[in-house]
């Protein structure tokens, strides 16, 4: 299976994928930030869909560029001080991504409806995995059929 298969053979104009809990403890680029295996895993899948761009949907600082430098934090999606919808919705318009398509998010529930309130028409296919392991090995699967 190619990567796209998952994205109904379609290359994405965007791809959105999460921030991880796991993080360096210094200020850098959001590309390097993410430590984690999910994180990590997501970033392989989306780099083998080549998208046009790619950026990352932070609980605390909403869209980065890979090249953001942001500091450590430690907000999870979904607490007081998380990023808003709107917030989210305000940004991307800002950077001119709002009426891309297609967009392809990667994530988990709670990143994949945030980024549904900017994206409505956005491709999921982490959607109807039961749990991280299955989403892993989805991923993978992605990254892994890459030419």
């Amino acid at each position: 299976m190619t990567p796209n298969e998952y994205t109904g053979g379609v290359a994405p104009e965007l791809i959105v994928i999460p921030c991880g809990a796991r993080k360096l403890g210094h200020r850098a680029r959001a590309a390097d930030m993410y430590i984690g295996s999910y994180h990590r895993a997501c970033r392989r899948a989306a780099e083998a869909l080549r998208p046009d761009r790619l950026v990352i949907l932070s609980a605390r600082y909403g869209l980065l560029d890979l090249d953001d430098e942001i500091d450590p934090y430690d907000t999870p999606h979904g607490a007081a001080d998380a990023v808003t919808a709107r917030l989210l919705a305000d940004q991307a318009a800002e950077r001119g991504i709002t009426d891309l398509d297609p967009v392809v998010v990667l994530g988990g529930a709670r990143h994949v409806t945030l980024a549904r309130t900017v994206w409505p028409h956005a491709l999921t296919p982490l959607s109807g995995t039961r749990g991280m392991g299955e989403q892993v090995a989805r991923l993978a699967a992605m990254a892994r059929s890459a030419p």
